[in-house]
């Protein structure tokens, strides 16, 4: 009895071993928790594309969005961990754990970071009519008149929020936040003068700066961008360290096979720096990453850690 259990056992152990090594051998559903059309949503159909190629297997995008994301994530971390089912999730994946109480999962247990695909800046901007020429002037301004100076977002917790929230922190200002129902109606507001400032995708508000409908006065990321060569980083205009993003990231459940997590974790990394691939991600505001599964793990972690403190200073409690 003994030995037929030991055989059967050899058996299923290499049947798993087989299936992992055909791996893909039928299609894989991408999950994007947002919906049609957005940022994440354009960005993962790209990833897709150049992924199923290399994979030799179609990688189809199923939107299940609401909740903030949340809805498709739980999706993903209750689904089976066979490498068929991944998440394209964002930001707003590491900012959740700190908004919401009752999520059906927990973020760093029921998840496998595979990889960081790409950051993509926001831009500090004004209406074309502000006084505020410079990032100095709208911080002298916010300063002189506590709670005076709005900012618009899409929401609470979405990167364009934490944006602003960690420059008005980091300069001692008391801002007021005037949120929206997605980035597009605020831009509106903005270039109306409705609202002061705000900070916005590369990709929604760069044609408005050059078209002259809005003014930057600083970038969010580390380094100036391409794009925009004479629009200052906001660490240089006075806030050391300052850097925010909003980012995209493929993940898998817990679970997942270490070789399938590999295999997948280098196609990634190589259909990001495919050069078309890259360039069409570029042309959207983002910087291209493909990371590694490791590197992507520490940065959610650090995500998330600085997530939960900027909502804390803002006195944003969790629901």
């Amino acid at each position: 009895m003994k030995v037929l259990q030991a055989v059967l056992a050899l058996a299923v152990v290499g049947y798993a071993c087989a299936a992992q090594a055909d791996y893909p051998d039928r299609p894989l559903k991408m999950v994007v928790p947002y919906s049609a059309g957005g940022a994440a949503d354009v960005q993962a159909r790209l990833v897709s594309a150049k992924l199923g190629t290399l994979l030799g297997q179609q990688v189809v995008v199923e939107n299940r969005p609401g909740a903030s994301g949340t809805i498709g994530a739980a999706y993903v971390a209750h689904a089976p961990a066979d490498g068929y089912t991944v998440l394209y999730d964002a930001t707003a994946h590491a900012v959740n754990p700190a908004m919401y109480k009752a999520l059906t999962y927990d973020t760093r247990r029921d998840f496998i970071p595979v990889s960081l695909v790409s950051l993509t800046p926001n831009l500090l901007v004004v209406p074309a009519t502000s006084p505020a020429h410079t990032i100095q002037d709208l911080t002298q301004a916010a300063r002189a008149k506590p709670g005076r100076v709005n900012y618009g977002s899409p929401g609470i917790g979405t990167a364009q929020y934490l944006a602003a929230e960690l420059y008005a922190h980091g300069f001692g200002l008391k801002l007021t936040h005037v949120p929206y129902k997605g980035g597009a109606p605020a831009l509106s507001d903005l270039m109306g003068g409705q609202i002061d400032m705000m900070f916005s995708n590369m990709a929604a508000s760069s044609p408005l700066v050059r078209s002259g409908k809005l003014r930057a006065l600083a970038v969010s990321a580390r380094e100036r961008v391409a794009g925009l060569p004479d629009v200052p980083t906001v660490a240089e205009s006075g806030l050391a360290g300052y850097e925010m993003y909003e980012w995209n990231g493929i993940f898998l459940p817990a679970g997942t096979p270490s070789d399938i997590v590999n295999r997948l974790e280098r196609a990634v990394h190589e259909a990001v720096n495919d050069p078309a691939t890259k360039q069409k991600l570029s042309d959207l505001g983002a910087q291209p990453v493909g990371s590694s599964s490791s590197d992507f793990g520490a940065f959610v972690e650090r995500e998330m850690k600085r997530s939960a403190q900027v909502l804390a200073d803002a006195g944003i409690q969790a629901e």
